[in-house]
């Protein structure tokens, strides 16, 4: 995903391509093609919240390599950490 997008560009693919209610208080992580840098929108009732993470050395590590993949917020909390659960290396 380019995260050069905005909000509403990434709110447009989770409707879009998805096709998942960006108003259903999920959380929607987007990565770049390199995998150092992530950003997560999600609807709080009052506005959309952005959150942004580019590490300085090293990649996120998802459990799979699928375009799409539900996660726990513990999971998701540990791949933020920069700790690497199964998937590929």
């Amino acid at each position: 995903m380019d995260l050069r997008n905005s909000i509403e560009g990434w709110v447009g693919s989770v409707k879009n391509v998805w096709e998942e209610d960006p108003l259903s208080g999920s959380l929607f992580v987007f990565v770049n093609r390199r995998g150092n840098s992530v950003k997560r929108v999600s609807w709080d009732r009052t506005g959309w919240c952005l959150f942004a993470k580019r590490l300085e050395h090293g990649r996120f590590r998802f459990p799979q390599a699928e375009a799409k993949q539900e996660l726990s917020v513990q999971v998701f909390q540990l791949l933020l950490d920069g700790i690497a659960l199964g998937g590929r290396h």
